[in-house]
């Protein structure tokens, strides 16, 4: 027993430094700091960089000791080994009260502090769903904060490569105090990747603003945009083709029916910059802005759409019809959509056809997410179009709304379908289909 035991303890003390790294990489942080106890090899792989380069810290919202534990244990972690950070993602969970938010603005400023101070190898900053215009954050702290952040962000502009800042809602003026730091130490900025959808409060209309026009005049190397539409304007598309078409490859686009996007984009500026940016792909993802007028003006011909989402939610208006757009706009985007995602409410009408006409033209498109009222042919009907290779779907996920409490029967003939299917659908598709009762 005795040499069973040296010879375990042999087999450990010999892992090679990579395995014991990985081994480390699963651990939390609590089996982390005990697994440093057990020698110095082990204490010196708990101090290998590779193991803090990406860090996740949640500040949660309900008080509990096993939370309150994780979150000082995650905070004293970070800070000493905040140095070897690469990769850092704040999430805000559940805040309920004032005096929550004010010990988060607190621990932040120390934390921002401290890594502005020690750290020289931040590449990536996710900050999201701050909700900074909700009234738990006064405007003593919520100034605080974004004066932080904002020095924050100075400090590290000249190698963060990535921010995201999605659901801050702030003021326009405190918007562009935050990105201008990204560019205030050489007036320009040059990380690729920013995602400011739901950045601004809502009602605000950003596409006639000059100061954001300015400040969006000062990023020279823009990969990836995602963003609101209440933004877009034929300003903003000219500042991106000037400085940004040489690097810019995607745009994402969310429209929700509580921003103004009322204003008039030409579709020659979407050509400009298509021209210009060859590489640029754009993806629209609507929030019931569902009526045809509404959806024309946005959804120019110029555009490179690789991607459509429109989802009404469960949002019914008998005023509102969907074919139009199914037969007349889309069509437009056959050469270049690859994922289409349905997401309606619409038990005033059936699409059946309209929609496999739709499927049959887009010659690219790959992905398809349908949650809507069909019937259950359609399915069938889809199946043999791509069994006959007369559409290259490799994913099918769709909701068959039904009105009806029970569904058997349909769930009876969507299993038929299935096994006359089941060669194509086991070998070539990501499928997922059934039916859902919406009564």
């Amino acid at each position: 027993m005795e040499d069973d035991g040296e010879s375990e303890q042999s087999s450990w003390a010999y892992l090679p430094d990579v395995c014991l790294s990985h081994v480390f990489h699963w651990l939390d942080d609590r089996d982390r700091s005990r697994a440093a106890l057990v020698c110095k090899k082990w204490s010196c792989a708990m101090h290998s960089g590779s193991l803090w380069r990406c860090r996740t810290i949640t500040f949660y919202g309900q008080p509990s000791r096993a939370r309150t534990l994780e979150f000082q244990s995650a905070l004293w972690y970070t800070k000493k080994f905040g140095k070897y950070l690469k990769h850092l993602e704040i999430k805000l969970s559940n805040p309920y009260n004032t005096p929550f938010i004010k010990k988060f603005q607190v621990i932040m400023r120390g934390l921002l502090s401290h890594l502005g101070k020690c750290n020289s190898h931040l590449e990536s900053l996710s900050i999201k769903y701050l909700e900074l215009d909700c009234l738990i954050w006064k405007n003593v702290v919520r100034a605080q904060f974004i004066k932080n952040l904002a020095a924050f962000l100075k400090r590290m502009s000249n190698q963060l490569d990535y921010l995201n800042l999605k659901g801050a809602r702030i003021t326009l003026e405190e918007g562009c105090e935050l990105l201008n730091s990204l560019s205030s130490l050489t007036n320009r900025s040059f990380i690729s990747e920013i995602n400011i959808e739901d950045f601004f409060s809502l009602h605000l209309s950003v596409y006639s603003s000059a100061l954001f026009h300015q400040t969006m005049s000062k990023f020279h190397r823009l990969t990836i945009l995602t963003f609101n539409y209440n933004c877009i304007s034929d300003e903003l598309l000219d500042i991106l083709r000037e400085h940004s078409s040489h690097s810019l490859c995607t745009l994402n686009i969310k429209c929700h029916i509580h921003d103004p996007h009322g204003q008039v984009v030409s579709g020659m500026s979407w050509a400009n910059l298509a021209k210009r940016a060859p590489k640029l792909n754009v993806n629209f993802f609507f929030e019931r802005v569902m009526k045809h007028d509404h959806l024309a003006r946005i959804l120019l011909v110029e555009i490179p759409v690789r991607s459509i989402s429109l989802r009404s939610c469960y949002f019914s208006d008998p005023d509102w019809t969907m074919r139009p757009t199914l037969t007349n706009l889309l069509p437009a985007y056959w050469h270049g959509l690859q994922k289409l995602t349905l997401e309606l409410n619409n038990d005033h009408e059936l699409l059946d056809n309209e929609l496999l006409q739709l499927i049959l033209s887009c010659k690219r498109l790959l992905f398809l997410k349908v949650w809507a009222f069909l019937s259950v042919s359609f399915m069938e009907r889809l199946l043999q179009n791509r069994a006959e290779r007369k559409c290259i779907l490799s994913t099918i996920k769709v909701r068959i709304y039904t009105a009806q409490d029970d569904s058997t029967e349909e769930e009876r003939l969507l299993a038929d379908i299935y096994r006359k299917f089941k060669y194509l659908i086991d070998s070539e598709l990501n499928y997922f289909v059934i039916t859902y009762p919406m009564v």
